[in-house]
C-alpha cells in the first residue's frame, strides 16, 4: 500500500494489524486502484479538500491521500487504539502529522463531538456495519456536512446499492471495482 499522487507520492504505508478486541471484524485497506478511482472522480468534481474527515479510517490511506493531493487538514476517526497508532505512524512516514488529528472513537460518538463543516468526508465502514448509514445521515444534522458544499465518498460492498441521498447530499457518481463500490454524494 502506498500514496499514489501528490507530495507524498510513492511513500509506503503500513497496514493495521487486527486487534484482539476487534476479532471477527475485517480491516480492508482501500486498494490503490479504488483510491485512484475515488480521487479521479473528486478531481473531476473539483472537490474542495481544505478540511477532510476520514471516518472509519483504518490505515488512514484515504485521508493521507487527500493531504498528499493538497488537503489542508484531516481528522481521522478510528475506534481501535492500536489501529490509531498505525494511522499516526503513517502520518509520520508521510510528513503530515502537523496537518491531522487522530481520534480513537466510534464513528457515531465522533459525529456527536466534532465541529464542522467539512469540505470532504471519506467513509469506508466495515461492510457488515449496519449502523454506518445512520451515522452518515447524522452528518448534516450535526452540521459536519453542508448540502451543496460537502462531498461525501462512501466505499461499500458492490453486492448492495447505496441510497440516492444521504443526509441531504445527493448521489452524483457511483462506480464498482471488484467487490468494492464507491458512491459519491454532493
Amino acid at each position: 500500500m502506498r500514496v499514489i499522487a501528490g507530495r507524498a507520492r510513492g511513500r509506503r504505508l503500513i497496514a493495521p494489524q487486527r486487534s484482539r478486541r476487534l476479532r471477527g471484524s475485517s480491516i480492508r485497506p482501500t486498494s490503490d486502484l479504488v483510491r485512484g478511482a475515488i480521487f479521479s472522480v473528486l478531481a473531476s468534481l473539483q472537490a474542495d479538500m481544505s478540511r477532510v474527515l476520514d471516518l472509519y479510517a483504518g490505515s488512514g490511506a484515504l485521508g493521507i491521500e487527500a493531504l498528499s493531493r493538497g488537503g489542508d487538514w484531516c481528522d481521522f476517526i478510528e475506534r481501535d487504539r492500536a489501529t490509531c497508532e498505525t494511522i499516526c505512524e503513517n502520518l509520520r512516514l508521510t510528513g503530515f502529522e502537523d496537518q491531522a488529528r487522530v481520534y480513537s472513537l466510534p464513528a457515531k460518538r465522533a459525529v456527536e463531538e466534532l465541529h464542522g463543516p467539512y469540505a470532504l468526508v471519506l467513509a469506508d465502514p466495515p461492510y457488515e456495519d449496519e449502523t454506518a448509514l445512520g451515522v452518515l445521515e447524522s452528518l448534516a444534522e450535526k452540521r459536519l456536512a453542508q448540502e451543496g458544499k460537502t462531498v461525501l465518498v462512501l466505499e461499500h460492498s458492490a453486492r448492495g446499492d447505496a441510497p440516492g441521498e444521504i443526509g441531504g447530499l445527493v448521489l452524483v457518481n457511483a462506480r464498482r471495482h471488484g467487490d468494492s463500490a464507491i458512491s459519491i454524494y454532493r
